[in-house]
C-alpha cells in the first residue's frame, strides 16, 4: 500500500496545482470540483501518511532489534514494536477504506423528492414531518436548502415536496435515504385512538450542473400554468408555474414556487437535469454492476427502508436490524447515528467486495 500512498501524494500536488492554475479560477464550476477533490484527496493522504508512519517506525525498530546487543535496550524496542503491530491493525483497516474507489457524484448536491404514499391525508401529514426532519438534519450539517416545489395535501402537509440540499457530499451522504419511509401512529383525526400504518417515498437524486446534462430546446415541452396554494396574489393570477416535459425521455418537472415564471423555469430545469442525470446514472451501473442494491444502481425505492412507531418511540432501519428509541430527536433532525451506521455499514460492503476481488 505504499504505492498507494504515494500515488495520493502525486494527486494531490496535481490538484493542488490545478487549482492555483488561473484558467480554473475563471470556470466556478471545475474550480468548485477541484476543490472538493482536493478536499477528498487530502483526507484520503492524511489517513495514508498515518500508516505509513506506523509501517516506518515498525520496520526501523526490526532494523534495530537485529543489531542490538543490549538486554534493556532490546526490551524497550520490543514494547515499542507491540505497541506500533496494535496501532497498525486499525490504521490499516482505515486506509484500506479511504482507498475504496470514490463515487464522484458523491461530492454532489442532492435534490430530494418526498411524497405521501399508502395512507390518504396522513400520509401527506408524514411527508411534511419527513421533510422536516431532512431540512433540520441539513441545517445542523450547515447545509443550505432551497424550496423547489410542493404540492399540499387536502387536510395539510404535503402529497410531494421538492427541494435541494446543497453542502459538502450531501448526496453521498443523504442518497442512502431513498425508499419508503412507513408511520405508525394515532393520526390527529383520527377519533378512537386507533394506530394507523401510512407511508411515503424519499428519492435522492444527485444535482446535476449544465455541463452534465445537455438539454436541447427542440427537446422540450414547455407549459405554463396558474400557480396553486399559498405564495401571494402573483403566484394565483398569473401563469408563473412551469412545467417542462423532456420529449426524449418522457422526464417531467414542474415548479410554482416562485413568483417569477422565469425563475420556476431555472428550478425547473434544474429538477430535470437531476432527474436525466440519475436515469442515467441508473442505466449506466445496472450494466456494470446489477448486483448492487444500491438506490441509484438499481432504481427500486419500492422496498420499505425504516419504520417510525411513535406510539414506542420507536425507529428501525430494515436494510441493517438498528432499532433506537430516540424518535422525537431523529424527527427533529437527530440523524447522525442513523446516517452514519448506514454508511458504516455500505463501507463494510464495499470492502468486502473489493477485499474478495483482492483474493
Amino acid at each position: 500500500m505504499k504505492a498507494n500512498v504515494e500515488a495520493l501524494r502525486e494527486r494531490y500536488r496535481e490538484l493542488g496545482e490545478q487549482l492555483s492554475d488561473p484558467e480554473s479560477l475563471k470556470d466556478q464550476g471545475l474550480y468548485r470540483r477541484l476543490a472538493t477533490a482536493h478536499k477528498r484527496v487530502g483526507r484520503q493522504l492524511k489517513v495514508g501518511e498515518r500508516w505509513l508512519s506506523v509501517v516506518t517506525q515498525i520496520e526501523e525498530n526490526r532494523a534495530l532489534l537485529k543489531g542490538e546487543r543490549d538486554p534493556d535496550m532490546q526490551a524497550m524496542i520490543r514494547e515499542d514494536l507491540e505497541a506500533l503491530e496494535v496501532e497498525l491493525e486499525p490504521a490499516t483497516a482505515a486506509l484500506e477504506e479511504a482507498l475504496l474507489p470514490h463515487d464522484p457524484n458523491d461530492d454532489r448536491d442532492a435534490i430530494l423528492e418526498i411524497r405521501a404514499g399508502t395512507g390518504g391525508d396522513e400520509a401527506a401529514l408524514f411527508a411534511d414531518d419527513i421533510a422536516r426532519m431532512y431540512m433540520r438534519y441539513a441545517e445542523r450539517q450547515g447545509w443550505k436548502t432551497e424550496m423547489i416545489d410542493a404540492t399540499e395535501g387536502t387536510a395539510g402537509g404535503f402529497k410531494e415536496v421538492i427541494y435541494a440540499v446543497r453542502g459538502d457530499g450531501a448526496f453521498g451522504i443523504l442518497r442512502w435515504e431513498s425508499g419508503v419511509h412507513r408511520v405508525q401512529r394515532v393520526p390527529a383525526t383520527e377519533s378512537q385512538g386507533r394506530i394507523h400504518t401510512s407511508a411515503v417515498t424519499v428519492a435522492v437524486l444527485p444535482e446535476a450542473e449544465e455541463v452534465d446534462v445537455e438539454i436541447k430546446d427542440a427537446d422540450l415541452k414547455i407549459d405554463v400554468y396558474r400557480a396553486q396554494g399559498p405564495g401571494g396574489q402573483s403566484v394565483n393570477t398569473t401563469d408563473s408555474a412551469v412545467r417542462i416535459t423532456h420529449l426524449p425521455t418522457g422526464i417531467v418537472a414542474q415548479c410554482q414556487d416562485e413568483k417569477s415564471q422565469h425563475k420556476n423555469k431555472a428550478k425547473a430545469l434544474g429538477v430535470l437535469r437531476s432527474r436525466i442525470l440519475e436515469a442515467a446514472i441508473a442505466e449506466q451501473e445496472a450494466k456494470i454492476a446489477a448486483e448492487r442494491k444500491s438506490q441509484v444502481g438499481t432504481g427500486d425505492r419500492s422496498a420499505k427502508i425504516r419504520t417510525y412507531n411513535y406510539p414506542q418511540s420507536r425507529v428501525t432501519d430494515h436494510r441493517i436490524g438498528l432499532t433506537v428509541h430516540n424518535l422525537d430527536a431523529i424527527m427533529a433532525g437527530d440523524l447522525d447515528a442513523v446516517v452514519e451506521a448506514i454508511l458504516a455499514y455500505r463501507r463494510e460492503e464495499a470492502l468486502a467486495v473489493t477485499r474478495k476481488a483482492d483474493g
